[in-house]
């Protein structure tokens, strides 16, 4: 960039650190709850923790599709940051969280009125005690649904003002109530795996009352109005939709993906649901900073978009591509360090060990190198609109080769389990490649 244009950054160096740090601390705090809640659950037994797993996946689907309606609100609500039309933006807001907040109740209903089929149908012939374990959780996280929902589009809506701060905070109250109430519940109570699903809903609602309660300050650039009056605005809601539907589209058909796989490996047996809970686990901090990164980077490019720079988007994606990967190749080599330390916190039996260590170190390995085309450069794709396109790839690279090439290497050619995460890089090496080709044209910028 020209030394005239170097004036007019859209984001300092300090403006992208107080926006990213938070949001890797807040990942961060996440992960480290996820990882926490799932050792408690392992000291009630491998058949809780296999159904905590089990459910956490349908969890994580809801939660991915809520995540994508709020991206939709917060690419809108950014770009009309980046035009100085706040009160375009907080109408954005505004719209934004009553849509999600109708969904989340749609859903939840639909979830307590399928709760058979997700047990028998979708997680398959799982052992008894598994399936009681895993009814149980059910019954009480479902009830999280809504809340979590208003939490993230709550946060998304932060995020867009470029103030992660009070997301990280609210995070970590929210994770802070999770872990003292697992502790209580499972330790101090002898509660199972209702131990862990009372706090995770207590959570959820807290947190959600505290991020609304943090939006109705008129004076942030996006807030909900004192007071709130709703009225339909068709044509915001058409563009967070635009953006949201297939970005949902997106992330439910990947996280099916990842259920229907998950039913192969528990074909494998206990210690494989137990083994791939584990990797799962420990793979989320392995992609940690690079996911926080991700989100950071929808913020700005929104931020260029509605400026009409593209220039600067480019300049910020190159920038912040290369802030994932050395924050994952220092990151992963911790963990690498540390995996002995960690296989020991489990408790897992030997078998399960054996497969947990291997596919941490096959993804630890690969993500340094073809996790930040894969995932964090679309993000610039879908922040300027470009979002058929990311979906139509992330959908096809997902069933053709993710799950086409799981089940092939897992179930027919003898791969086992370890055979799902193999097709998993190659799928991010396909997805990959196809952002790098698009990214690199123009299509993208002319939205």
């Amino acid at each position: 960039m020209t030394e005239d244009s170097k004036k007019k950054y859209i984001f300092t160096n300090k403006g992208l650190r107080r926006l990213i740090l938070p949001l890797v601390v807040e990942q961060f705090l996440a992960m480290a709850v996820g990882m926490a809640d799932s050792i408690m659950v392992a000291s009630v037994g491998e058949n809780a923790m296999s159904a905590v797993s089990l459910v956490d996946t349908v969890n994580i689907l809801l939660i991915n599709i809520f995540a994508a309606l709020a991206t939709g609100g917060a690419v809108v609500a950014g770009q009309y940051i980046g035009q100085k039309r706040n009160d375009k933006a907080t109408k954005a807001g505004g719209q934004l969280i009553v849509l999600v907040t109708f969904i989340s109740l749609i859903i939840m209903a639909l979830m307590y009125i399928g709760r058979g089929f997700i047990l028998n149908v979708v997680f398959g012939n799982i052992e008894p005690d598994v399936a009681a374990y895993a009814n149980t959780y059910m019954l009480i996280v479902f009830a999280s649904i809504p809340f979590i929902a208003i939490y993230n589009s709550g946060s998304a809506l932060f995020r867009a003002m470029g103030n992660s701060r009070i997301t990280m905070k609210t995070s970590m109250i929210m994770n802070a109530i999770n872990v003292l109430g697992n502790a209580i519940g499972i330790y101090g109570l002898n509660m199972k795996v209702e131990g862990v699903a009372i706090p995770t809903l207590l959570s959820r609602v807290v947190a959600a009352v505290i991020i609304i309660v943090m939006l109705r300050n008129n004076n942030l650039p996006i807030h909900i109005t004192k007071p709130f009056r709703y009225k339909f605005d068709k044509n915001m809601m058409r563009k967070i939709l635009h953006i949201g539907v297939p970005n949902g589209v997106e992330n439910s058909m990947f996280q099916l993906g990842k259920i229907l796989l998950l039913s192969v490996a528990a074909g494998f047996g206990t210690a494989s649901i137990t083994a791939n809970a584990v990797g799962n686990t420990i793979s989320s901090f392995e992609i940690l900073p690079g996911a926080a990164v991700g989100l950071g980077l929808i913020t700005v490019v929104s931020h260029c978009v509605g400026a009409g720079d593209y220039e600067q988007a480019r300049y910020y994606t190159k920038k912040l591509l290369k802030y994932t990967y050395v924050s994952l190749i220092l990151v992963n080599a911790c963990i690498l360090l540390a995996l002995p330390f960690i296989m020991d916190i489990y408790n897992l039996s030997p078998e399960t060990v054996v497969m947990a260590r291997q596919i941490i170190i096959f993804h630890g390995i690969n993500a340094c190198f073809t996790w930040p085309l894969a995932f964090t450069l679309p993000n610039t794709l879908r922040a300027s609109n470009d979002v058929r396109f990311t979906m139509l790839v992330s959908v096809g690279s997902m069933w053709i080769f993710r799950v086409g090439f799981g089940i092939l290497l897992a179930k027919y050619m003898n791969l086992g389990m370890f055979g799902i995460w193999v097709a998993m890089i190659i799928d991010w090496v396909i997805r990959g490649s196809f952002f790098v080709v698009r990214y690199r044209g123009h299509k993208w910028e002319i939205r």
